[in-house]
């Protein structure tokens, strides 16, 4: 209700201003009446004006709708990556231009009905109001006119009159120039006015309003400004190289516009692009499908549009072909009245084609634009397919590889377990085998990955370089473990002595050994301490390694003696030598098994002797006994407990005031 009585106000001063004016000129108006009484016409035929399609919202409603579906072009130029689709890309932009130029017209078009439909009771304007403004602007118009020619005509008798009357005439145009002015000004408030009383179609929406906003809108989209049929085409014409800058990637790459994503494939062949390039496909896919779904709405909201303008064609049709027929049989006084209702049937049927035409098109258009966007997807189809054909077949290509790989280490395995008695040896080629097998489906799975062959092997070069300066005390500890399981390697269970530890080796790794340490020498046992080294112990200088034989567990230890002055040294020599081999003769065919060993192992002659040696030293100090003997590491303290026995129990038979001075043996592995 107070809506309604706001209106109602305004339509109460909008007319009691009117009737003000017109009684400003009332003399005109009476004369304009009273020159117009005599003819009296008959009145028009009434004819329903066309029917807009659209209010004003529905007509802000389908431009936000259009530019919202061009705007997708965006998307499509950003998954147009491929020559091909730059096609697809290029025809959608022209047609989508053309349908934004037509959909701009269709709202032109459409206010311009709604400027010419009358208003609703209730819109808030009095009918009566309304045509008195329009009545009074036509007066202030003739009588501008008018006042504008005579003023016009005072000008030019100033220039030709003579001096004593261009007072006068000087006054009248002051006169005329005030009058102008006046008049002016009622128009200017009469438009004000008519304006206001106009704003509000019952939607909140004027025709001048609802113009102003289609132009602002218009801005925004550069089609829109021009002509449908003409500027259209040179619209796109510059978009062209922004697509083709959009898929120079594809383009400067020599693909094609015939093998699609074979391409791709051809340029690039690992798996990872391949299984990013059907991820695209399928992304971009289902990117065509929205786009062509907001299309397929786009196009539904056209054609509501247009069934109510073919109604109203069909109905304005009929009912000129029933005027048509009743011409045939009426007066001239009726063909009067009927050529005037042909006449307005004549205007609203070229106001309804006004909508109907570019409505028409764009419906055609569309259509094009969805076969292109079909077309588009059935391409994209296809490449689909043909790149998940090339990623299942090299997938089935690297599983057969690794099959085949793997069997191939089977093999290796079973033939090693069967044919390969020696442990050691059979450990050794195991080992060979995993290593081997590892680098080699290393290789394959990296191969089967990389882009480019030129990137794998720079990144291996770099992998390799950082590797090999990263970790190159590992590297080089893997590298002699090689060297310790080689011919004169060390295994578990040997004894080694490497530096000051002597120890029992108890595992053998890839990158380091493990001891159990023996206490002085292997005499006392071991300790209980378990001592690690890295393999790279073989390529060093300061510390050697010292190892027995494999199946050798024969040393050599050496005793000096003292001998007394004045005795037969060669008798002793000989006692001592006796009492040195009664010791050992319960050991004499191991010892001599193992020489033979050493000699076989070394293809050397040496100490092929395995008796003991006594040797004489003759110095200014005295004389001195040197004493070899071999033992077995297992006894070798009590060996060296009754080897002392034995020798200083002969020294002291060799005569009175002898008194044996003795060295701690020294262990001698020759």
């Amino acid at each position: 209700m107070p809506k309604l009585t706001t209106r109602r106000l305004f339509s109460i001063s909008v007319h009691t201003l009117a009737l003000a004016l017109n009684a400003a000129v009332a003399a005109a108006a009476q004369s304009a009446a009273a020159s117009a009484a005599p003819r009296a016409p008959a009145a028009p035929p009434v004819t329903p004006a066309v029917a807009a399609p659209m209010t004003g919202p529905q007509v802000i409603q389908l431009l936000d709708q259009t530019i919202d579906w061009y705007r997708t072009l965006g998307a499509q130029q950003q998954a147009a990556n491929n020559p091909s689709d730059l096609l697809f890309l290029y025809d959608n932009r022209q047609i989508a231009n053309q349908v934004t130029a037509l959909a701009f017209e269709i709202a032109r078009a459409d206010v311009d009905v709604l400027a010419k439909q009358p208003q609703p009771k209730d819109a808030g304007g009095d009918p009566a109001a309304s045509q008195s403004l329009g009545k009074l602007q036509d007066k202030f118009a003739a009588q501008g006119a008018a006042v504008q020619a005579e003023l016009d005509s005072s000008h030019a008798l100033v220039e030709k009159a003579r001096t004593e009357q261009k007072v006068g005439l000087q006054a009248k145009i002051s006169e005329l120039e005030g009058e102008l002015e006046l008049v002016n000004a009622r128009r200017s408030l009469l438009a004000t006015m008519s304006a206001l009383s106009s704003q509000g179609d019952g939607n909140g929406f004027s025709a001048t309003a609802l113009k102003q906003q289609i132009d602002a809108m218009a801005v925004t989209m550069p089609s829109a400004t021009a002509s449908t049929a003409s500027s259209a085409p040179a619209s796109t014409a510059p978009a062209s190289p922004s697509v083709s800058s959009g898929g120079s990637t594809s383009s400067a790459s020599g693909v094609s516009p015939l093998n699609g994503a074979s391409g791709i494939t051809a340029a690039r062949f690992g798996l990872w692009d391949l299984s990013a390039n059907v991820i695209r496909l399928s992304e971009k896919a289902a990117t065509i499908d929205a786009i062509d779904k907001r299309t397929a709405a786009l196009q539904s909201t056209f054609a509501q549009i247009r069934m109510p303008l073919i109604q109203q064609l069909k109905g304005l049709s009929a009912r000129g072909d029933a005027l048509a027929t009743q011409a045939d049989t009426t007066d001239s006084t009726t063909l009067n009245r009927v050529r005037d209702e042909l006449d307005a049937l004549s205007s609203q049927f070229k106001q309804a084609s006004a909508l109907l035409i570019p409505l028409s098109k764009a419906g055609v258009l569309l259509n094009q634009y969805r076969r292109n966007m079909g077309n588009w997807h059935q391409t994209i189809k296809n490449q689909y397919r043909n790149s998940l054909k090339t990623l299942g077949v090299r997938l089935a290509v690297l599983a057969a590889l690794l099959a085949i790989v793997f069997a191939a280490g089977e093999v290796w395995r079973r033939a090693v377990l069967r044919y390969v008695q020696e442990s050691r040896r059979r450990y050794q080629l195991l080992l060979l085998r995993r290593i081997a097998l590892w680098s080699l489906v290393v290789v394959i799975v990296g191969f089967a990955f990389a882009s480019e062959l030129g990137s794998i092997v720079t990144f291996a070069g770099l992998i390799t370089a950082g590797l090999a300066v990263a970790m190159q005390s590992v590297l080089v500890s893997i590298v002699g473990y090689f060297f310790l399981i080689g011919k004169y390697g060390i295994r578990v269970g040997d004894r080694v002595q490497i530096g000051e530890v002597t120890g029992e080796v108890i595992d053998l790794g890839l990158v380091r050994l493990h001891l159990m340490e023996l206490g002085n020498h292997g005499l006392s046992g071991p300790t209980g301490r378990v001592v690690a080294f890295a393999n790279s112990i073989v390529f060093q200088v300061s510390s050697g390694l010292f190892k027995q034989i494999h199946g050798v567990d024969l040393v050599w230890r050496e005793l000096a003696v003292s001998l007394p002055a004045g005795i037969d040294y060669a008798s002793a020599k000989e006692k001592l030598s006796d009492a040195v081999a009664n010791v050992i003769k319960d050991d004499r065919e191991e010892i001599a098994r193992q020489t033979k060993e050493i000699q076989r192992a070394t293809a050397s002659n040496f100490g092929a002797d395995a008796r003991p040696r006594v040797q004489l030293s003759f110095s200014a100090a005295g004389v001195e006994a040197h004493i070899r003997y071999p033992v077995h590491l297992q006894n070798v303290s009590e060996i060296d407990e009754r080897v002392s026995q034995s020798v200083f129990g002969a020294v002291a038979a060799l005569g009175p005031g002898s008194s044996p001075a003795a060295a701690p043996p020294v262990t001698d592995a020759r």
